[in-house]
């Protein structure tokens, strides 16, 4: 498949997802909502004017923002260091958060539309019974005609439960919801062939077939002055979302009207088309991009293949090895013989009964443990490839 499409297949192609997306996601780095002397008012203004345009197509919007930390920096004079403790951020994000929701409140109500705002946590989406609630919330708000404005909650967010960026967390929210498409504002025009400061061949890639590892090692040549995940982690939540059946677009977000322009099909920005003959379920999507995995199975080259070409379960006699300690039904993921991440999923054993049975057939397991709870380490209905799979269910 060709990774670049044309420019005239690229913007009809964009044209036929624009018309058909009616829930939309739209993230907003830090390196465009805020300046030198705190929150950028007038940014705030031509986004909520855009959002508000978006909402009147009848279209359902949610926004996701950064800006919080570096509204706080901002607003009590403190730079960036390079080893900051957690605290400092922290603090910045409480008191950053309140101005830049005061910001978008003000901004908003001027055109008389109603915002509300959810903060999370990645424990909140870990968590499948907070997930749901989270999703039904924000259901909830689109039936009211609110748009919904998602952070992080940095003023709470210990490291290791911290999303990676801003960027993660918009994919998650738009694969959450089922969204038909997200968008990335930030301070870079597009993607490029290469570094358009040193290389004067190097072209803009306007539309996008498929992500691979060609198309993200161009995440290297562009960089944002603000953010915290980078051109690379934009490009990892277009995968995200392309896995789920839904579209990507990122460009300019300082341009006054790029919303009206990319929904007019103007040649604004990179798009990045969904992989639709392989989109995964939303309950799938949360096994392999919500949960973080507990340890990992290494897996020899019968099982593989029979994950990857046949879409079968994970049995005993397929593990090679075990790494890590879990209980039952944590996630994991499984690895081939040469150490490439090939899926994830829900064990139904502990890490220490696996170990005790790896390599043996279903029917030595009784005897092994003692006891036979599941034929499979993992059932197939828990286990997702990375490269998706064809089912819808929720």
């Amino acid at each position: 498949m060709t990774l670049q499409l044309s420019l005239e297949e690229g913007l009809f192609q964009r044209q036929t997802l624009y018309d058909q997306a009616r829930r939309v996601v739209v993230k907003v780095g830090s390196a465009v909502l805020t300046d030198d002397v705190g929150i950028n008012k007038n940014i705030i203004a031509q986004l909520a004017s855009q959002l508000t345009f978006l909402q009147g197509t009848g279209r359902e919007v949610i926004l996701v923002t950064s800006g919080a930390v570096a509204a706080g920096r901002r607003r009590l004079n403190k730079p960036k260091s390079a080893h900051e403790p957690l605290k400092i951020k922290q603090a910045l994000a409480a008191t950053g958060q309140g101005l830049l929701m005061q910001a978008y409140e003000q901004a908003f109500a001027r055109h008389e539309q109603p915002v509300a705002q959810i903060l999370l946590t990645h424990t909140d989406l870990s968590n499948r019974r907070r997930y749901l609630n989270a999703r039904n919330t924000i259901l909830t708000l689109f039936e009211f005609g609110v748009i919904p404005i998602i952070n992080e909650n940095d003023s709470v967010s210990a490291e290791e439960l911290r999303f990676s960026d801003n960027d993660t967390l918009a994919a998650l929210m738009t694969n959450m919801i089922g969204a038909d498409m997200l968008i990335i504002l930030t301070d870079v025009d597009c993607l490029y062939t290469g570094n358009p400061l040193e290389d004067a061949s190097a072209k803009p890639v306007y539309t996008v077939a498929r992500i691979d590892r060609t198309i993200e090692a161009m995440a290297g040549h562009s960089t944002s002055s603000l953010g915290t995940g980078g051109m690379g982690a934009k490009i990892r939540a277009a995968k995200m979302v392309a896995a789920c059946g839904g579209s990507s677009f990122i460009g300019p977000g300082k341009r006054e009207d790029v919303l009206q322009a990319l929904f007019s099909g103007e040649p604004v920005g990179t798009f990045f088309l969904p992989d639709v003959s392989r989109a995964i379920n939303q309950r799938k999507h949360w096994i392999a991009y919500v949960l973080r995995p507990e340890g990992e199975l290494v897996v020899d080259a019968g099982a593989a293949q029979a994950l990857v070409d046949k879409g079968k379960s994970l049995l005993p006699s397929g593990v090679l090895a075990v790494h890590g300690q879990f209980g039952m039904g944590a996630p994991v993921h499984c690895l081939d013989s040469d150490g490439s991440l090939i899926a994830a999923g829900l064990s139904n054993y502990a890490a220490v009964d696996i170990s005790r049975i790896l390599g043996k057939n279903t029917s030595e397991i009784a005897a092994i443990l003692g006891h036979k709870d599941h034929d499979e380490i993992i059932h197939r209905d828990n286990l997702v490839l990375f490269g998706g799979s064809s089912s819808n269910d929720t």
